[in-house]
């Protein structure tokens, strides 16, 4: 009897593990015409409130409406993105989770060690959703008004002189601030980058290159000092504030931020999300959302994205090779 019984409970066992595994696998196999026939979430490696936050959540919205699913957008704070990043990796490649990743997927491999993830191996790049210029701040109290003081007060006081950073993105480029300019200057990380623009208006720091999300509010309402913007060209909504190449440092760094997917995710799931977030670019209330807060809607191909992803890689490894900056996890 017992014998029969626990047979019985063997028997039962398996058919749910058997189950369990045909609706996985069933689930992994969803026809891609079909998709999605559940919600979504995108998971943001920052705190709520930032730029790439921001987009995540305008994007969000218009992909809900024409898919008619919900869009949910979850933030998974720290380790700069690499926990986000990560928890994205080791999803299903099922279109049902993915990742708004920055350009902190280029950058993250040029600064640490090792990482739980290779940005190209483990994610298909889906479409870049945005880019967004950088803003050089300081605290309007402070007596540094320009570039040229700032890298003067730096090398006069180089144990005194740091700035905030949220991610390794932001310290690169202000690495290669500090190459062009030869500013001495000492990092101090923090969680995200409303933290890290908070950081330079309660005076914890001296300065701090942070994306326009956060920081051109601040500047237009008084509570930072621009000195400059990291892009090719000066903001319309800052036409006073130089870009960091009229007032001689050498340095161009519009960040981006894009929509990945993980590995082995179906192919015409790629496609049609790759479309959708090129339509929704072109939205005339998108833009009107984005451009108040220096953030251009992008939308391009996959194989555009990719090749702007094994770009950076390289520019941002040169940068780190440089400067000799290697973070251990």
């Amino acid at each position: 009897m017992k014998t029969s019984r626990r047979s019985l409970i063997g028997k039962y066992l398996g058919l749910i593990a058997f189950t369990a595994i045909a609706v996985a696998s069933a689930a992994a196999q969803e026809d891609p015409s079909k998709y999605p026939t559940r919600p979504i979430h995108i998971i943001v490696g920052f705190t709520a409130g930032g730029g790439n936050d921001i987009i995540a959540r305008i994007f969000g919205q218009k992909l809900s409406e024409s898919l008619g699913q919900p869009v949910i957008i979850e933030n998974k704070p720290g380790g700069g993105a690499i926990v986000a990043t990560e928890y994205v990796a080791k999803s299903a490649p099922d279109g049902y989770t993915l990742l708004v990743g920055a350009s902190g997927m280029a950058i993250n491999p040029a600064v640490y060690a090792k990482l739980p993830y290779d940005s190209v191996r483990d994610f298909v790049a889906v479409s870049e959703l945005a880019s967004f210029p950088l803003i050089l701040i300081v605290n309007p109290s402070s007596p540094i008004k320009s570039v040229a003081e700032l890298v003067a007060y730096a090398k006069a006081n180089p144990d005194k002189t740091n700035y905030s950073s949220s991610s390794a993105s932001f310290q690169l480029v202000t690495e290669l601030f500090k190459q062009r300019t030869g500013a001495p200057m000492q990092v101090i990380p923090y969680k995200g980058a409303n933290d890290s623009v908070m950081a330079v208006i309660s005076g914890q720091v001296t300065a701090t290159i942070a994306d326009a999300g956060p920081a051109l509010s601040q500047v237009l309402g008084g509570q930072a000092r621009a000195l400059a913007v990291a892009a090719p060209k000066r903001m319309e909504e800052l036409p006073d504030v130089p870009t960091l190449k009229e007032v001689g440092a050498d340095v161009d760094a519009v960040l981006w931020s894009g929509l990945f997917a993980p590995k082995d995710t179906p192919p015409g799931i790629v496609k049609k999300l790759e479309g959708e977030i090129m339509r929704i670019a072109r939205l005339p209330d998108v833009t009107a959302r984005l451009k108040p807060l220096g953030i251009l809607p992008v939308g391009n191909s996959s194989e555009q994205f990719g090749r702007i992803l094994a770009s950076d890689i390289a520019r941002w490894a040169e940068v780190a090779r440089a400067g000799n900056i290697r973070i251990e996890q």
